[in-house]
């Protein structure tokens, strides 16, 4: 599994917790997507198994890291969903917790690993929750989530709550020059738009997904003269929906930061003059525009077989109608 330099400071936390006598039998990583958490995860509990380990590496010679290589430790388990669900259910729970509650089938630790916590029913938590109460001797779990609050209560409590940080601009900057070759401001965007995280960000620099968002903003500075949001719906209208809204919520979002002289911590540091020309319509149309844009998207996200072409052309027919006037697209004196 590859491994990712802002990952070192949390997995030697984690060890020196650990080593010093203090590590917890179940921790809770919360990560924005994009963090690689799961390399994380994989080399913590490689450690734990490993049976002689050298500091803070795991050996990479003994038969329980060879077992890890190859895919195939039964000390090592991984709780997933079944193919075609979204829910953890309590079957699954169970039957990785009888296995945990029986002795080590190498003779050392066991770990369970939890790539999403949330997914986990009622049911199954509260099950998992009995275990984390009174666990195993040498029986480590460690879970990962992305929103703890869609926890139980109880669950987090028994565990150890540890925040994987975004790294520094700087660094994910650097990470991604070593993937591609990258513009800056094309990278630094990439970051802002999604807190930072640099596998995220990496996802989006992709050939075809960066097109798809250039051809919004695109759509965005030939609606602003034209009026016709209208023809943006075939770009629009793809599964990613909720992706391009937040990506035009942002523009608003950078208009309203410019128009405040604070354009230093604009997200879309590669559309300037895009950004420029929304903020001469004002606070209050780039207010409801977000607004609108925001309100459109929660109904694409929670809404179950919601007509998602005729939302879009309901939204889009809505922001011909706040952005009809009152701009100045003109040079104007705001300032980055």
């Amino acid at each position: 599994m590859e491994w990712y330099p802002w990952l070192n400071a949390p997995y030697r936390q984690l060890l020196s917790w650990h080593q010093a006598g203090r590590g917890h039998h179940a921790i809770l990583l919360h990560a924005i997507d994009g963090m690689g958490e799961a390399s994380l995860a994989y080399a913590f509990g490689r450690w734990l198994l490993c049976r002689q380990p050298d500091g803070v590496k795991s050996c990479g010679t003994c038969h329980s890291c060879a077992l890890m290589s190859a895919g195939t430790h039964p000390d090592w388990y991984v709780l997933t969903p079944e193919k075609g669900k979204l829910a953890l259910g309590i079957d699954l729970v169970r039957e990785v917790l009888e296995h945990v509650h029986q002795r080590s089938r190498q003779g050392g630790a066991k770990v369970v690993w939890i790539p999403q916590a949330e997914i986990l029913t009622e049911a199954a938590a509260n099950a998992l929750l009995k275990t984390l109460e009174e666990p195993p001797e040498q029986t480590y779990f460690l879970l990962a989530c992305r929103e703890p609050g869609r926890l139980l209560a109880t669950l987090r409590s028994r565990c150890l709550h540890h925040h994987l940080s975004a790294p520094a601009e700087p660094q994910g900057m650097q990470w991604l020059q070593g993937r591609g070759q990258y513009d800056n401001a094309v990278m630094s965007t990439a970051l802002r738009l999604y807190g930072g995280a640099p596998l995220a960000a990496e996802t989006l620099l992709q050939p075809a997904r960066w097109q798809a968002r250039q051809a919004v903003c695109q759509g965005v500075l030939q609606a602003l003269p034209s009026g016709d949001w209208l023809s943006m719906l075939s770009t629009f209208n793809h599964e990613d929906a909720d992706v391009r809204l937040y990506w035009v919520a942002t523009l608003f979002l950078d208009a309203l930061k410019l128009r405040h002289q604070a354009g230093a911590a604009r997200v879309n540091q590669d559309q300037l003059e895009l950004v420029r020309q929304l903020a001469a319509f004002g606070d209050d149309k780039l207010q409801q525009g977000a607004r609108r844009g925001l309100q459109c998207r929660h109904q694409l996200l929670s809404i179950t077989g919601v007509n998602r072409e005729l939302l879009l052309t309901e939204l889009l027919l809505d922001w011909e109608k706040i952005f009809s006037s009152g701009a100045q697209l003109h040079p104007h004196p705001f300032s980055v």
